[in-house]
């Protein structure tokens, strides 16, 4: 399984991952951080599929995302070998900052749930507004709609 972008299917950016034995404790099973980078890979892509590019936006803006919340219920274990799938939504788009669920998914079942909200900030961590285009690009996909 290739380990791409993911792809956009209505308002669900779709990743797919597999875990590896770097991705796992004694046991064979995910450590429970790891799903905290398996999300995060996700959302990055979800925005440079979104048209932002988060190395562009520091470059030109000098802004980026930091995580302000995140909480996350543990359903189900994922184990070594297991190709998972990371759906991301964007439920709402504030003036600075954007709010997302994500769920890693085995063959259609929950295993881990999330609630994160990141925020925009400078390079001292100050918060700032989001650029217009960023927020219209992420309004945008929280608008999509299977098939749009």
């Amino acid at each position: 399984m290739a380990n791409s972008s993911g792809r956009i299917d209505g308002n669900v950016h779709r990743y797919r991952v597999r875990v590896y034995y770097e991705d796992t404790d004694a046991t064979g099973v995910v450590y429970y951080a790891n799903y905290l980078k398996f999300t995060e890979r996700a959302r990055a892509d979800m925005l440079r599929l979104a048209g932002i590019t988060q190395r562009e936006l520091l470059a030109t803006d000098g802004l980026a995302f930091t995580v302000r919340r995140c909480e996350v219920d543990y359903l189900a274990p994922a184990r070594l070998d297991d190709e998972l799938e990371v759906h991301t939504r964007v439920l709402k788009v504030g003036p600075a900052t954007i709010n997302a669920e994500q769920v890693v998914k085995r063959e259609g079942a929950d295993l881990v749930r999330s609630l994160v909200r990141l925020a925009c900030v400078n390079r001292e961590g100050q918060p700032r507004r989001l650029p217009p285009a960023v927020r219209a690009a992420l309004e945008a996909l929280s608008r999509m709609e299977l098939g749009a």
